[in-house]
């Protein structure tokens, strides 16, 4: 065989990198960023961001009167929480888990967004040492009604 025969070292790197990648120009699709509207000094608000940031989402947030935020993105009275968020072109309403929220964007089902009603206790930014996490609901919203998009006990889907 002649050397013109051989592949060259660049192509065979490039393609065992297309190979590993199943073809995909990248193997990971950066998080969008997270912007959150909440209350001045609320608590639980920040220790909610801080979860989303443990969990790779870069987080703004803006302090401000909340309610309107809700009424203008379209979030149910009874769904309300204590801070509303925009990511992805979604609402996130409340202690919504990473996990809801990172499996929402790469489902993108049909809907306005994702809520945690109240504030369950031991929800991410509800963890309150020596007491068991409650189990909730993350409920999807929007124009077409409501279901359940997951089950959580804490930061855990169950």
């Amino acid at each position: 065989m002649n050397e013109q025969s051989w592949p060259s070292r660049r192509t065979v790197v490039l393609g065992l990198a297309a190979a590993a990648a199943g073809g995909r120009a990248s193997l990971a699709e950066p998080l969008p960023d997270v912007a959150v509207t909440k209350d001045p000094g609320c608590g639980c608000c920040e220790a909610w961001v801080a979860h989303l940031r443990k969990e790779g989402f870069t987080v703004r947030v803006t302090e401000a009167a909340v309610n309107p935020v809700k009424v203008r993105l379209g979030v149910p009275r009874e769904l309300a929480s204590c801070h509303t968020a925009q990511v992805g072109g979604y609402v996130i309403e409340g202690h919504v888990p990473a996990a809801a929220i990172q499996r929402l964007l790469a489902q993108r089902p049909s809907g306005t967004g994702l809520a945690v009603p109240g504030m369950p206790v031991g929800s991410p930014g509800m963890e309150v040492a020596g007491v068991e996490p409650a189990t909730y609901d993350v409920i999807l919203f929007g124009p077409a009604g409501r279901s359940t998009f997951a089950r959580f006990r804490g930061d855990r889907a169950v």
